[in-house]
């Protein structure tokens, strides 16, 4: 549990770069990408996902807010080179809509959408919304992979990076 706002911020802050370097490293012909079946969202574009994750971000803020559950017009993101700017400015607006709310926002209950009578603390609005984000993020670098497109390692280290460590780091802390 986050107990303040900016704490959670800073987190949040950092979640949004992974998502903008991941957004950025794709190449050219991800812009317009989409997946061949499914339907819903599994059927999305590239793009339709990253204006998604925009607007949640805000959705998620006017729930948090006491304002409901309200999903506002995804941003423009139909070339990529508007991707990255859009998730900056979505973390932007999202910030400043919740740091207006005040220190009881993460402790005040927010009604549930589809549930009468059933309510959430603020601060698990907010980790819905963190994870809502990721999720997507890894929908997109999922889509990248399928593609062959090589989606960053998240923390700069891959399994392998780790695989070949583990020899050093067992000798360290078993023998």
């Amino acid at each position: 549990m986050f107990s303040d706002i900016n704490d959670f911020l800073r987190y949040f802050r950092s979640v949004n770069r992974r998502a903008v370097r991941d957004v950025t490293a794709l190449p050219p012909e991800a812009d317009g990408w989409t997946p061949q079946g499914g339907e819903g969202e599994m059927a999305w574009s590239i793009n339709k996902l990253i204006g998604h994750m925009c607007g949640s971000r805000l959705y998620f803020a006017s729930a948090y807010r006491g304002e409901g559950w309200i999903s506002p017009a995804p941003p423009d993101v139909s070339h990529s080179d508007l991707w990255a700017p859009a998730l900056d400015a979505s973390f932007e607006e999202f910030s400043r809509l919740v740091s207006e709310v005040g220190p009881e926002g993460l402790s005040r209950q927010v009604d549930m959408i589809d549930t009468p009578g059933a309510s959430l603390s603020g601060w698990r609005v907010l980790m819905m919304m963190m994870e809502h984000d990721i999720h997507h993020r890894s929908q997109i670098d999922t889509y990248a992979g399928l593609n062959g497109w090589d989606p960053p390692d998240i923390y700069f280290r891959s399994a392998e990076t780790i695989a070949e460590r583990q020899a050093d780091q067992i000798a360290k802390y078993r023998s």
